[in-house]
Order: C-alpha cells, then structure tokens, then sequence
C-alpha cells in the first residue's frame, strides 16, 4: 500500500493527523509527514484518513 498526498489540494486541516496519527504527522516546521508506505495492518487508518480529509487530497494506492 502506498499512500500520496497531493500537497498542492492539502490545506493542513490535520483531520489525517486525529483519524491515522501512526501515518500522519506534523513536522517542527508545521509541514505535514506522512508513511509513504505504511504497514498493511495500517490500511484501517489510513483508509479513514482519505474519508475524513475535507480537500480529498490523500489517495491510497495498492
């Protein structure tokens, strides 16, 4: 599983942060972290990430 966030949709609302907090992040800058490629036991939460983003900027791929 691979998962994209399109930075150029993102508004950093940080819904992904509350909804999949072992893939998202913020860094010390504010800028959003992400698992490229998470842990398949991850896909639940990620999964929720993509529902709960308000721009829809996240996709899982695989």
């Amino acid at each position: 599983m691979k998962v994209c966030v399109d930075m150029k949709k993102c508004l950093m609302h940080g819904q992904c942060v509350i909804a999949a907090p072992d893939i998202f992040s913020f860094g010390p800058e504010g800028e959003l972290l992400w698992v490229e490629e998470p842990d398949e036991s991850l896909r639940r939460q990620a999964e929720d990430a993509v529902d709960v983003c308000p721009e829809q900027a996240i996709v899982i791929e695989g």
